[in-house]
């Protein structure tokens, strides 16, 4: 009888294992949303724009400045928040190593112990011929294993590696912010340069026609007007210049931060006043559709959906009985009878248990139900915030674009503003200095003339600022990471010392954008450990 009662036991264990392999996987199987998008750029025919040139992943590189591309070298090095991102993605690595353990035994444990008993002479059916005090030795080891059978821990796993794929699209966003960033604060620092130099230069010119002003008026020629009038115009250029000097300071503290430094001095880093960058004569935009890979906040909100997903599988998968294999195998003795503490390994005093077991919990009152309406509507949010990641994309790069043509045609026509404001500044001092026109007419040509080259500089300055931001959207930049490590090597070995991350810490992400995992039904029933 007890050998056929083993005989079954290990009937329906086999049966339950056998039945294993054919486990479905509940809950939806990801599919990348449709997104509304355009076939070609609204600003494709303009001058300047190309659509079938290769797209320039170091597209910095293409103003030709070696000041910039150290820069952008230093802070990809250096910059603390890219650094955090890099940290993120090893979190996500160890989720994923925890989610792909709970495929396999969940519970596992040897455990022993010595205890002195006794037994209550009060309880029911106490018989005062047993030893009611003895000592007691075990050790053995217990198990529990919850078999996947509704795909809760496959899911689980399809879950974590999209949440991995995401937080390397969320570094590579982070790549491409960083760069774009240093680029545009190091064109204002050359705008703001050189403003202030033409706010100087002005300054200078003003205070030649002060003088001959001042001159003219002692001589009696000229009412007090005249000089008072060039005076008023020579201060307010001059009081441009201090505000102009704070807003340079500041934008070279704001570099220092993106380069991972305290604020400070950066002449040796900018290396003297360079000018404002040239740039290309054309650049590269491609067609939209390429967004769809390129751009990594894309991928992070696919990424994103796919993760959430499988988060709704999960759910689905409470509504139903879990299935567990349990069991336990040990010895036990003790000193009562005829028995010894010493006869702890001695045959007689093995045993087991083991044997399927099942949960299912039925009156939830819709707690479970709700919990997968709740992630349900998540998923839907995350599409949703894909497709609308998808529309911002293409508005920012018809944006970029746009203020880029723009910008070269006023660009075009601010040359000539100020060419002719140069030449009525020298042709109003000469006929002042004559006496054929009032200081009115050279105040008027003064301040026409800063007014132009001021407006001018800002101008070649947004050109730039405008590639930035077009290059930005295309979401060009991560690119510069092949190969390279997420972390520097002390923060590394500093972990390391810390912490035994075993093969965790990668050194390099894949060249690549992640895309989705595969889905639930796609997958093994077990996954090979990240550890």
């Amino acid at each position: 009888m007890r050998r056929s009662r083993e005989r079954l036991a290990g009937a329906c264990l086999a049966g339950i294992l056998l039945s294993a392999g054919g486990c479905t996987t509940l809950g939806p199987d990801f599919q990348t949303p449709e997104a509304a998008i355009a076939e070609e750029w609204k600003a494709q025919d303009a001058a300047r724009i190309q659509k079938d040139a290769e797209f320039n992943h170091d597209w910095w590189t293409a103003l030709n400045d070696p000041v910039l591309d150290d820069l952008v070298d230093i802070a990809y090095q250096q910059n603390l928040p890219l650094q955090i991102s890099g940290l993120r993605i090893l979190q996500a690595r160890a989720q994923l190593g925890i989610a792909i353990g709970q495929q396999f035994p969940q519970f596992q444990q040897a455990a022993g112990a010595l205890t002195r008993d006794k037994l209550s002479e009060n309880q029911p059916n106490f018989n005062p011929a047993i030893d009611d005090k003895f000592w007691q030795v075990n050790a053995g080891f217990d198990a529990s294993w919850e078999l996947d059978f509704w795909g809760r821990f496959r899911r689980g796993v399809e879950s974590a590696s999209a949440n991995l794929g995401s937080q390397i699209a969320s570094y590579d966003d982070a790549l491409v912010s960083v760069t774009a960033e240093v680029a545009r604060i190091y064109v204002v620092i050359r705008t703001l340069e050189e403003r202030v130099a033409i706010a100087r230069d002005n300054a200078k010119t003003q205070e030649r026609s002060y003088q001959i002003a001042d001159v003219k008026f002692r001589n009696g020629a000229v009412s007090e007007l005249d000089p008072s009038q060039a005076l008023t115009l020579l201060r307010s250029t001059e009081a441009q210049i201090p505000e102009l000097e704070t807003q340079l300071h500041q934008a070279m503290n704001a570099l220092s931060i993106l380069l991972g430094m305290p604020p400070g001095d950066l002449s040796s880093l900018l290396q003297g006043e360079k000018g404002i960058p040239s740039p290309p004569a054309e650049i590269a935009v491609g067609i939209p559709a390429d967004l769809l890979r390129r751009r990594p906040d894309i991928r992070q909100a696919e990424l994103q959906a796919a993760s959430q997903s499988a988060a709704v599988g999960v759910a689905v998968t409470e509504l139903y009985p879990r299935f567990s294999l349990v069991g336990s195998i040990g010895f036990l003795s003790s000193d009562t009878n005829e028995s010894d503490l010493d006869d702890l390994f001695e045959s007689d005093s093995f045993g087991y248990s083991v044997g399927p077991s099942f949960a299912w919990p039925i009156l939830n009152y819709g707690r479970l139900k709700n919990n997968v309406r709740v992630q349900d509507a998540r998923l839907e949010e995350a599409l949703v915030n894909y497709q609308n990641t998808v529309l911002e994309a293409l508005r920012e790069v018809e944006d970029g674009l746009a203020g880029f043509t723009g910008t070269n045609a006023q660009a075009v026509l601010l040359v000539d503003s100020v060419k002719a404001a140069e030449r009525s500044v020298h042709l109003a001092l000469i006929q002042y200095r004559d006496g054929a026109v009032d200081y009115q007419r050279v105040l008027d040509t003064q301040q026409s003339l800063l007014s132009a080259q001021d407006r001018y500089t800002n101008v070649r300055g947004e050109i730039v600022l405008n590639l930035v931001a077009t290059y930005k959207a295309l979401g060009g930049g991560w690119q510069i990471r092949a190969g390279n490590d997420i972390l520097p090597q002390e923060r590394q070995e500093q972990m390391r010392d810390r912490t035994d991350w075993g093969g965790l810490i990668p050194e390099t992400v894949p060249d690549d954008l992640p895309g989705p995992p595969p889905t639930g039904k796609a997958q093994p029933m077990f996954n090979r450990p990240d550890w």
